[in-house]
């Protein structure tokens, strides 16, 4: 055990580790083994001060019996740690070791099941608000907030033609799909959409769930001092990925023109790993609280997305890092792995990892700030944003590819529209620009769409199926951009 607590004993606070001089303040104490208890667990050291001295414990098994008591007195529900005496370097020390508890939340009982519930945001302890502990209840009883059932609502409040647009290519969605996927569920004889359902794809969704949208902007240096540039995304989940992709990629373009997209060197972000980050985001991100929406930061030097929500009771950041995951939002998910925005579960976090160390980026940094969860992508080479903004005009991009899709009435016949007329491209550069990781069916058929429209052509029309087969925009298709800019 020497070794052990040995190294233990060097290493930094953090969530699951606290030292402390003596109980000299046991009301600290108490607040640290609640938000051991209400997160990942965690151990407690007592006879260390803070300066790494070791002051130790005179009289260790009074102080263990007095600890043993203050716990079982203040602490409800009953909480039972491991309290152990140890000697480290001729000093009596105590070590607390308590597990995520399946009875939480924990609290104070002198503060009460309101105000005295603490959880454990890195270093410190954090009293829970009531969306907080409501989660932790939830959690413990093996509920998933995005199943819970709106009973007020009905079909009617799920747009359910994007819905079935999006999944065209896997299924068709039945009442029977809806059901299996959780979209629905039938409460009290009749069929009512679940939370989940709701933030993927309701009609409303703002109105029961203000927060539940992404905030993109882009700074001037290395803060928040200047912006530069910014948008907010309000569409239906699935289709955010991609318009986050797309303004981040419209500000990362190496002074080159879209028609330069056939260069493998074009984009100076790491977009697997944005692309990853971002679905894990929304994925992961607890919709049940309140104040700020899912925010993504472009710096000089790097690339913030920030979701609402601490970790999962039991979950570490160390744990995310070695691919552990547990899913918050089921629904989601299921929806995202169906529409294969995830390959594999709990590959997003670990992938990322892996991507940076194979391009030979700053190993990324996950953090808890407040109540949310801040995941930090690193650039290679600085961005300093004079020398890319006279490379491309945003509101003009922004304004052409919107009249565009209300012409065409579809945001991706657009995109490959405005794309195509910079430079003629086959269908894997067409999904490469979009940020897509192979050609969707979705793709193939509003390519389809736009050759029966006219609007483009094939540069091989007599080889329709060559792998060198590539589009380009028709004179009616220059026309309609024309008459769009």
């Amino acid at each position: 055990m020497i070794e052990p607590l040995d190294v233990l004993l060097r290493l930094a606070e953090g969530k699951t580790l606290e030292f402390k001089r003596d109980l000299s303040s046991p009301k600290n104490v108490l607040k640290t083994l609640i938000a051991f208890a209400n997160t990942a667990g965690g151990r407690l050291v007592i006879g260390m001060a803070d300066n790494r001295q070791i002051p130790g414990i005179a009289d260790p098994l009074n102080e263990e019996e007095r600890l043993g008591s203050l716990i079982a007195d203040s602490i409800a529900p009953r909480l039972v740690p491991n309290i152990e005496m140890i000697t480290y370097q001729n000093s009596n020390l105590l070590m607390v070791e308590v597990f995520s508890s399946g009875l939480r939340p924990h609290y104070l009982k002198s503060e009460g099941d309101t105000q005295g519930v603490y959880v454990r945001l890195g270093s410190s302890n954090r009293r829970a608000d009531r969306e907080l502990i409501a989660e932790l209840r939830r959690s413990a009883e093996g509920i998933v907030f995005d199943e819970l059932p709106m009973t007020e609502l009905s079909t009617n409040d799920l747009d359910l033609a994007a819905a079935s647009k999006l999944f065209s290519a896997q299924r068709t969605l039945t009442e029977q799909e809806l059901l299996t996927l959780r979209l629905l569920t039938r409460e009290q004889g009749r069929l009512v959409p679940t939370k989940g359902a709701l933030l993927l794809f309701g009609k409303n969704r703002q109105r029961y769930f203000p927060d539940a949208w992404i905030q993109c902007g882009r700074f001037l240096g290395k803060d928040k001092t200047h912006i530069f540039d910014h948008i907010e995304i309000n569409t239906h989940l699935p289709l955010a990925v991609e318009e986050v992709m797309g303004f981040l990629k419209k500000h990362a373009m190496r002074g080159a023109e879209i028609s330069e997209i056939r260069r493998k060197d074009v984009w100076s972000i790491p977009l697997v790993m944005l692309r990853e980050a971002i679905i894990n985001a929304l994925v992961h991100t607890d919709y049940s609280q309140t104040g700020a929406p899912i925010r993504v930061a472009f710096y000089d030097d790097r690339i913030e997305v920030e979701s609402p929500g601490i970790l999962l009771p039991g979950m570490t950041i160390e744990d995310m890092r070695q691919g552990v995951s547990r899913l918050r939002n089921r629904v989601i998910a299921r929806v995202f792995r169906e529409l294969n925005l995830i390959e594999q579960w709990g590959s997003g976090v670990r992938r990322i990892f892996s991507e940076a160390e194979a391009l030979g980026l700053p190993t990324p940094d996950i953090t808890e700030i407040g109540m949310r969860l801040r995941l930090t992508v690193f650039l290679a080479k600085p961005m300093v944003l004079e020398q890319v903004a006279p490379q491309y005009e945003p509101e003009l991009e922004s304004r052409l590819e919107s009249r565009l899709e209300s012409r065409l009435e579809s945001k991706l016949a657009a995109r490959v529209i405005t794309l195509l007329a910079e430079a003629e491209a086959g269908k894997a550069l067409l999904a490469e620009a979009l940020g897509h990781k192979t050609v969707s069916g979705e793709l193939h058929k509003q390519i389809r769409r736009l050759l029966d429209q006219k609007l483009i052509e094939m540069t091989l029309p007599d080889k329709p199926n060559s792998r060198l087969q590539k589009y380009r925009l028709t004179a009616q298709g220059r026309t309609m951009v024309a008459g769009s800019r």
